[in-house]
């Protein structure tokens, strides 16, 4: 039996870690022709398929008896966790690059603890108060204009703004469900969040006046084996890692080792797509993930 196997939950967890690294560098690759709206729908319906066979041999169950307004509430959740953020983390990846995204990702940390202040009650430790200036610090280190390298001052600031923003409404997203969240299985939840992923991102795209050729960039590309495996190791396969990974070992380890999926997503943009590594982001990458570690443990 799998659970048997020597630390096979923290394996697991570094598998995710792993996962979701190459998972940044194909949806990289894949954004050079495919709109961020179009991948980021293609993705969410891949990933519902996918999704529906996998709940039952979880042992979960696709429709559960629960208030209409929980329902409107998980839907809503994914509206602004997956269909807005999933968009703008995909444009702030293709102005910025895997590298300093990587980085930028590292305030998702930041947002969640500040929003469960405010929602939730929760006390902020004085360890995670410097964990935060730590990221923040990391953030500003490494797009600094020695640290940002040839990406233009208009690119590098609005990539920082998209990545921002789609922290800060990834965290929403999550907050906001965080009691539900607590009582209910992972993978049905993540599929009713898919569903308002997809219907708000199918409203965006009939209001949108150029939707064809939009959809056009993921029928006619010719980058669709990026957009393919992209999808489906970051939207399912990181996934279930994940889960198992936090089904074999302590909540905490599992969180703490899928942590360094930055910095695998660090060394695969220099590897895979050559983004430079200077001074400025080793300290950030360094910065950044010591600090989520604080934000998120101490």
């Amino acid at each position: 039996m799998i659970e048997t196997l020597p630390h096979i939950g923290e394996t697991l967890s570094l598998l995710t870690a792993v996962a979701w690294a190459f998972a940044v560098i194909l949806f990289k690759k894949s954004g050079e022709t495919v709109h961020p709206v179009a991948l980021n729908l293609y993705k969410n319906i891949l990933a519902m398929i996918l999704v529906l066979p996998t709940i039952p041999l979880f042992g979960e169950t696709l429709f559960r008896s629960i208030p209409t307004n929980e329902y409107l509430l998980l839907l809503a959740s994914g509206a602004l966790g997956i269909g807005v953020a999933d968009t703008l983390f995909f444009k702030s990846l293709n102005l910025l690059g895997a590298g300093l995204v990587a980085i930028v990702d590292c305030l998702y940390s930041p947002f969640i603890i500040g929003l469960s202040l405010v929602w939730l009650g929760d006390s902020l430790t004085v360890w995670q108060v410097v964990g935060v200036i730590m990221i923040i610090s990391a953030v500003m280190t490494a797009t600094s204009k020695k640290g940002s390298g040839k990406i233009t001052r208009r690119n590098l600031w609005l990539g920082i703004l998209f990545g921002v923003l789609a922290m800060a409404t990834m965290a929403v997203g999550i907050v906001m469900i965080k009691p539900l969240l607590n009582r209910s299985p992972l993978l049905w939840v993540t599929e009713v969040r898919m569903v308002g992923g997809v219907m708000v991102l199918a409203v965006v795209l009939a209001l949108h006046r150029k939707r064809r050729a939009i959809i056009g960039t993921i029928i006619t590309t010719k980058g669709w084996r990026y957009t393919l495996s992209g999808s489906f190791v970051g939207a399912y396969l990181s996934m279930i890692l994940w889960l198992a990974g936090m089904k074999y070992t302590y909540t905490s380890i599992a969180a703490a080792v899928s942590q360094t999926s930055n910095i695998f997503i660090f060394i695969l943009a220099a590897v895979f797509l050559h983004e430079p590594i200077n001074r400025q982001r080793m300290a950030g990458i360094i910065l950044g993930v010591a600090g989520v570690l604080l934000v998120t443990f101490a």
